[in-house]
């Protein structure tokens, strides 16, 4: 039986539901490895055509395109006396995405603790 989604390949169509069964619930590649007993170069070889095949569906509908900059800012006081650090009290952390030429987007981060 041929195999019509991944072509010239020598394993079955069931094998290959099966692998992107274990690609589709987010397991590694050896752990698809050590499940379905195929070699780890060809787990990797199908995981990477799969991501490339899902980037190029969603290619179109990317918001941004082009050179895009991302960055983090806080603002609010200058310096509240006893706090010093990133995170000092009273601020807000706003993180921004700009594309040249183009749009921008920019959010409140309500919990930048990390």
């Amino acid at each position: 039986m041929r195999n019509r989604y991944f072509v010239r390949s020598r394993i079955s169509e069931a094998k290959f539901r099966e692998i992107v069964r274990y690609f589709s619930v987010d397991l590694t590649a050896l752990q698809s490895v050590e499940l379905s007993g195929l070699n780890r170069n060809t787990i990797n070889r199908i995981y990477r055509a799969l991501r490339e095949r899902i980037a190029e569906t969603f290619e179109d509908q990317r918001p941004m395109f082009g050179v895009v900059e991302v960055d983090e800012s806080l603002f609010g006081a200058k310096q509240v006396k006893g706090n010093r650090g990133r995170g000092a009290y009273g601020k807000t952390t706003v993180f921004g995405i700009f594309e040249r030429d183009g749009q921008v987007y920019t959010e409140i981060v309500p919990n930048s603790s990390n």
